[in-house]
């Protein structure tokens, strides 16, 4: 394996070249052919990786903790109880004190400042878990997903449709790195961070690709590829739910929607999914749907970024 990535922290796609992604993906790739054959390498023995969440989560969780297993290392999961970083201690010094103790820290926040902050301090890789801004290893394992199903990422369009929140900019920042273009539907008021998109314009341009923002579900859909949703209230916005479902309504991927894009698309979602909402049940539930390929990804391509950001 390349050193590029060892002892690097990853906050967001943004801190990766586009060879650092095809370097995760390719590993991830091995990795989960080996465990398909049941074969696991302890590329991690020995090492301990510090779970901090904030928000709790399955996916995220239980996808880290099988995957540093995996790797012959361990995992210690720190739930708000156990640890309330910027109240009970600063985040500061809960990083110099967790690389002390462990190996890597994965950390799943509401605030991207608090990643900002622990990264800043720690003396060992820290991953971005989720944070309001950026969802990294989620867009990563999207990416895995869609060679899977596409086989290459030249001349693909997504479509992501919904609220433009921190899985918006991150597949916002991993499409145009590979050259995938990109179409962001959202409500105003809802849409992508600017600086977000002036970032993955920018590269996007050295990519060939193209990314448009617009308030136009029908017309975004159009010749795409891959169709992309989320759910229109995240964790910490349950107080929105209501309101929001007025907002969004004219953003639910459904068949008719689905009618404009190509013969052969795939659907996409990182769940939690509200079936009714953002999505049908015929969508989510049927034949164009890789769902749950995408949820399975997340254990590889994790163990991959693990692998290689470890020392």
């Amino acid at each position: 394996m390349a050193q590029t990535l060892k002892g690097r922290s990853i906050s967001s796609v943004r801190d990766l070249s586009r060879d650092e992604i095809e370097e995760i993906l390719q590993l991830a790739s091995v990795l989960k052919k080996e465990a398909k054959q049941g074969k696991f390498r302890p590329l991690l023995p020995n090492r301990v990786l510090a779970m901090i969440f904030q928000k709790p989560s399955s996916r995220t969780r239980v996808s880290f903790e099988v995957g540093i297993h995996q790797l012959g290392g361990a995992a210690i999961y720190l739930s708000p109880q156990d640890i309330q970083i910027g109240r009970r201690e600063t985040v500061a010094d809960t990083a110099r004190t967790l690389s002390r103790y462990c190996d890597c820290i994965v950390a799943r926040v509401f605030s991207h400042q608090d990643i900002l902050e622990l990264i800043e301090h720690s003396s060992v890789p820290v991953i971005n878990g989720l944070s309001d801004l950026t969802h990294p290893c989620q867009a990563l394992s999207d990416l895995l997903t869609v060679r899977e199903k596409k086989g290459d990422f030249r001349g693909l369009k997504l479509t992501y449709i919904g609220d433009g929140n921190n899985v918006a900019h991150s597949l916002l920042l991993a499409c145009a790195k590979v050259g995938i273009s990109i179409s962001v539907a959202a409500p105003n008021g809802y849409q992508p961070n600017r600086d977000i998109v002036k970032t993955a314009s920018e590269d996007a341009k050295k990519t060939g690709a193209k990314v448009e923002i617009t308030t136009d579900a029908s017309t975004a859909v159009k010749d795409s590829d891959i169709v992309y949703t989320d759910v229109w209230a995240s964790m910490g916005q349950e107080a929105q739910q209501e309101e929001r479902k007025k907002i969004f309504k004219d953003f639910q991927v459904n068949k008719k929607l689905l009618r404009d894009a190509k013969r052969d698309y795939i659907v996409m979602h990182c769940l939690p999914a509200h079936r009714g909402e953002e999505i049908t049940a015929d969508v989510i539930d049927g034949p164009n749907s890789v769902v749950f390929d995408q949820a399975e990804n997340r254990l590889h391509v994790q163990k991959a970024i693990m692998a290689l950001v470890i020392r």
